[in-house]
């Protein structure tokens, strides 16, 4: 059986990963003059809190001679890895992983590393992390699960909506007057993550409450036959510090589409440095992006 790891921007509960043996390399961030990553962490609600009373965090990518030095640790324990990686359209993480891969086996040709670039954030990323978990669980091979990751991954729907398009404006996404006009008169983007990994503005929303109804009504459109033929799958939901928002999505999606599995968790404070608090994000599987 091969080793699964991920990167902390899948955003899965920490309890999760430990009790399905995925090991996870952090990118960090800095907020108020603290640098925190995987060894020091941060309580989400004091991170939103802090964004909330002004502070403003900075993040940066992993590099390959950290992911390099994460990888010689996870070949003590197997020598098959698969890394799924936070989306190479949003970070140069996934690229630091291949080189440090192909370092690696190169000096190492009992070695294989196979790394995934998701294309996806959030519990987008966490969703195919859940998908290869139960693959390896059923016995599949690392080139099996590895195959079935990059011939769905463009399956993968992500649905989002921010409630203050100042962290839009900050990471380049909206223009400065489009995010004071859009918080004047209570205008909520709707966003999701392309083919090639980065996140696109496609529609606006007037409230909070038409903006989340927003996102189910997107994955109505996205599904397709994929809903007839998996309605016992997973949908995951992640927030900025917003579960009842979170709750209020979940529970439109069972009413409209009779689902019944879903994992709920806080965006992580690498994406939540740059979506802010308050988002909403919906991952699903649909016949396409």
């Amino acid at each position: 059986m091969f080793k699964l790891v991920t990167d902390n921007m899948a955003d899965l509960p920490r309890e999760y990963l430990k009790e399905h043996n995925v090991d996870f390399i952090s990118l960090s961030y800095i907020l108020d003059g603290e640098v925190y990553g995987k060894e020091k962490e941060l309580d989400y609600r004091d991170f939103y809190g802090m964004m909330r009373d002004g502070k403003m965090p900075t993040t940066s990518q992993v590099n390959p001679e950290e992911a390099r030095a994460f990888f010689e640790e996870c070949i003590k324990e197997n020598k098959e890895i698969l890394y799924l990686a936070f989306s190479s359209g949003l970070s140069g993480t996934c690229n630091s992983g291949k080189i440090a891969a192909d370092e690696i086996m190169q000096e190492q040709p009992d070695v294989k590393i196979v790394v995934i670039d998701s294309l996806a954030a959030s519990l987008g990323e966490g969703l195919l992390v859940h998908k290869a978990v139960r693959m390896r669980d059923q016995g599949k091979s690392l080139e099996e699960t590895a195959a079935w990751l990059e011939g769905h991954k463009l399956n993968l729907v992500h649905a989002f909506t921010v409630d203050d398009l100042f962290h839009l404006h900050r990471g380049g996404r909206v223009s400065k007057t489009a995010a004071i006009l859009g918080t004047l008169i209570s205008i909520k983007p709707k966003l999701h993550v392309d083919n090639e990994g980065h996140l696109i503005l496609i529609g606006k929303v007037r409230g909070r409450r038409k903006s989340l109804e927003s996102l189910v009504d997107y994955m109505e459109a996205k599904m397709g036959e994929w809903r007839q033929e998996n309605k016992d799958d997973y949908v995951f939901i992640s927030h900025g510090d917003a579960l009842e928002d979170a709750e209020y999505v979940r529970e439109q999606i069972k009413k409209r589409f009779g689902m019944e599995h879903f994992l709920i968790n806080n965006v992580g404070p690498v994406i939540g440095a740059h979506s802010g608090p308050g988002t909403i994000a919906l991952f699903f599987m649909g016949e396409e992006r």
